[in-house]
């Protein structure tokens, strides 16, 4: 075996080695990039189940403004009436 062929084969054994330790690594880092992902989405739409919208905070505050002015209503007719 000449000196060529032999630094051609060392050559060619090392870069498959690195080249079989980069795809190993990329795919590791494509595995974790996708599971990142899946907890992103499973975040978000918990964060949708558990927080209410400016809407319905408003709809929400709004009805309790309303039962808070007919009580108020109600105790002025209360106090009326007792004079």
């Amino acid at each position: 075996m000449t000196p060529d062929v032999l630094w051609s084969s060392i050559l060619t054994a090392a870069l498959a080695g690195v080249g079989w330790y980069v795809r190993t690594y990329v795919e590791q880092q494509r595995a974790e990039l996708q599971r990142l992902q899946i907890l992103l989405n499973r975040t978000r739409e918990e964060m949708a189940k558990e927080y209410v919208t400016k809407a319905e905070v408003h709809a929400d505050i709004n009805r309790v403004l309303d039962r808070l002015e007919r009580l108020d209503e109600k105790l002025d007719r209360l106090m009326e009436a007792k004079r």
